[in-house]
């Protein structure tokens, strides 16, 4: 295994060590669940800039890779639900659609082709991460927020609010961006 992939299987680790920071309570706990989730985000970049400049992009690359980030992007969304952040709907919705596309990328690799990500699906991980820093973000701010008085439910208002519509931003561009995939590989799914 080369060293992009490798930093790609960190990914899927780091995913649940976030996960295990998040639900500890104390905000140096909140700061390290940030600290962990915007690593291994970065990771993302790295992978595959490393795995171009070294020339070792792979098959097995093209399909950690969005796996790694379907992995680090759920934990964070099914934590959020967990803690009455977001709307389980809303989490259900996109879990369906990367089933769906996963599925389809293996489908097609049995087929002997490899199914690379498209700009829609780029734009939909970048909704979904900034929605899931704006959560992270607002979780440490109420903790300092509380704890030196200045939180207060108009704050708590717009906060939500702002998830809310962060929420509905990236469940748009998910679903859109699945079905736009669905389409343009639709000759692979004629085959079953």
């Amino acid at each position: 295994m080369n060293l992009s992939n490798k930093i790609t299987m960190s990914r899927l680790l780091l995913a649940f060590v976030f996960m295990g920071f998040l639900f500890v309570e104390g905000l140096i706990f909140k700061i390290i669940a940030f600290i962990i989730f915007s690593i291994a985000s970065l990771t993302d970049l790295l992978d595959g800039w490393l795995a171009r400049k070294r020339n070792e992009i792979t098959d097995l690359g093209k399909l950690l890779d969005p796996i790694a980030d379907k992995v680090l992007v759920l934990a964070a969304f099914l934590a959020f639900v967990e803690m009455n952040l977001i709307w389980a709907w809303m989490v259900i919705i996109i879990i369906i659609r990367e089933f769906l596309i996963t599925g389809l990328r293996i489908l097609a690799i049995t087929r002997g082709k490899v199914l690379e990500a498209e700009i829609a699906g780029k734009h939909k991980t970048v909704s979904q991460m900034v929605t899931i820093f704006f959560i992270l973000i607002a979780l440490i701010l109420k903790d300092v927020g509380v704890r030196y008085g200045f939180w207060t439910d108009s704050i708590e208002n717009v906060v939500n609010q702002g998830i809310i519509i962060l929420m509905f931003i990236a469940v748009t561009l998910t679903v859109t961006s699945g079905f736009s995939y669905l389409w343009k590989n639709r000759q692979i799914i004629r085959t079953l």
